[in-house]
């Protein structure tokens, strides 16, 4: 049965919560899921996609070359700017050995970058931000340079959907992965801040240390036992465990996890797995594992706690949809090929996962309160120009270049969470954006935020408290100034809703 509860503002409420509460109003919210929030936002979807770093898909954000035969994109008048590529960060004024260049729409399929968590910082080179090609490049640049691709960058013709969604609601230019490297370490900071507390057969944990760095398989997955790691430390918590002790209904949903060896061919032809284990952090938790990936008992039970334990393909995501049953909190994550990760995927077939995701959420009975937010994994490596603030140290040298001392000096628990090594961040810039009735229109926020910051969030908006163990939690920026909820509404003067085409990205 629905019930009818309030959502509250408490005065005594953490940093975001409060941040959050400041431009609500008194109202009464109908919470299909039982539970109570401070703000209207009684759903919220985050789709995670994969190895963009800001500058790839917003460089030039908000003008576009506008070439004939491309989907043709043209500003507001009013759209605020964004830390893009300025003139003196142009040909030829760049100091990397590649000039920063235009990705043509017929240009999607590209290599895959090196984003390996020590390589990405000796690309940084102390901060001097220009050893992008050298230290992390693949695929050649404009002009068949070796390692060049890596400074290619697209605009509003190709990843124009993404250009809309920022035009019609919000987004950020100014948040990072919360540490450097690749996907795993990206995706278990989403769901738990910490990377640290995890044992491994491979290597992707470096010998004498218990950090991830790099794309080790979860333990006992079925789809593929290369690793086997898994979480040791037994303060080690995941949102999951949190949301799970208040009864907030909530699932992670990934393509292809009904099936090992579903496969999906992109636009450029290249045949891809749909599931790929080491981007589905809940697996790497005991508490929150289905290693044996066994359905929901029903679709009712979607999103409760049975023999699923909250992993779901993503077709189960559609059937809770359908059924009124939309879980609180809900992670979705595209097969592969539409992910968004160079080598297999590409921004046109993400383009089609992300616009056919939202059209299908617009046209829900729920989306009156709910909030999507895009974000990423990893950057890939593609060069990014701007360095975000060294948040946590790490003083091993083997594994850390940032600088001659690895990733700062100091080893107290302020600079060093916990004292855990190989936790350097914040590392790259990537794309965050938030779609929702209560977004800001075409609002570009400054502040700085990482992946921690969507955790923050939901742990506020559903006052399960925080992670604890040195999570990064604990530092993250607020996503607040992307929102407004000021007389019930925060998107004032922009649509509600924004309908677009998923193969040009344009409005229906």
């Amino acid at each position: 049965m629905q019930r009818r509860t309030r959502w509250l503002v408490p005065v005594a409420l953490a940093a975001v919560a409060a941040a959050l509460a400041a431009t609500t109003h008194a109202g009464v919210a109908e919470h299909h899921n039982g539970s109570q929030t401070t703000t209207p936002i009684e759903h919220l979807v985050v789709i995670y996609q994969e190895n963009v770093s800001f500058d790839h898909y917003f460089a030039t954000y908000p003008d576009s070359a506008n070439p004939q035969g491309e989907p043709r994109f043209v500003a507001k008048p009013d759209t605020p700017s964004v830390n893009g590529l300025s003139e003196s960060l142009l040909a030829p004024n760049n100091t990397n050995s590649v000039q920063p260049f235009r990705l043509d729409r017929s240009q999607f399929e590209t290599s895959d970058q090196d984003h390996a968590y020590i390589d990405e910082q000796k690309a940084y080179d102390n901060g001097l931000m220009d050893q992008f090609v050298e230290k992390v490049g693949r695929g050649n640049g404009p002009n068949g340079e070796p390692g060049g691709q890596v400074m290619g960058y697209y605009d509003g013709n190709t990843v124009t959907a993404l250009w809309n969604y920022a035009q019609a609601f919000a987004m950020s230019d100014n948040s990072f992965s919360t540490t450097f490297g690749p996907s795993t370490p990206g995706a278990l900071n989403l769901v738990s801040g910490q990377t640290h507390g995890f044992s491994t057969d491979g290597t992707a944990v470096p010998a004498g240390s218990s950090t991830v760095i790099g794309d080790p398989q979860p333990s006992g997955d079925k789809c593929d036992t290369r690793d086997n790691t898994k979480s040791i430390d037994p303060n080690n918590k995941n949102i999951g465990d949190l949301l799970n002790a208040q009864s907030i209904t909530w699932g992670w949903f990934q393509g292809g996890f009904a099936d090992c060896n579903a496969s999906h061919t992109n636009a450029a032809g290249v045949v891809s797995k749909d599931y790929i284990p080491h981007h589905e952090p809940f697996q790497y938790f005991a508490s929150t594992a289905n290693p044996q990936h066994l359905p929901p008992t029903s679709v009712s039970m979607i999103g409760k706690t049975d023999q699923a334990n909250h992993q779901y393909d993503l077709t189960s995501f559609w059937a809770a949809v359908a059924a009124g049953n939309m879980p609180a909190v809900s992670f979705l994550k595209a097969s592969a090929y539409q992910d968004g990760h160079a080598g297999y995927s590409d921004p046109l077939d993400e383009q089609t996962f992300l616009v056919n995701t939202l059209n299908a959420l617009q046209r829900t009975r729920d989306w009156q309160n709910t909030a999507v937010v895009i974000a990423y994994d990893d950057s890939d490596g593609w060069y990014d120009h701007a360095m975000g603030p060294i948040v946590n140290q790490s003083q091993d040298t083997v594994f850390n270049a940032l600088s001659a001392t690895g990733c700062g000096t100091r080893a107290d628990t302020q600079s060093t969470l916990g004292g855990y090594q190989d936790r350097c961040g914040y590392g790259p810039r990537q794309p965050l954006l938030v779609i929702s009735p209560f977004a800001k229109t075409n609002y570009v926020d400054h502040s700085v935020t990482d992946q921690t910051s969507i955790l923050r969030f939901i742990e506020d908006n559903w006052q399960t408290g925080r992670i604890g163990n040195y999570s990064f939690d604990s530092k993250a920026g607020s996503l607040a100034n992307l929102f407004s909820f000021r007389d019930g509404r925060g998107n004032e003067g922009g649509p509600d809703r924004l309908i677009l085409d998923p193969q040009t990205g344009l409005r229906r």
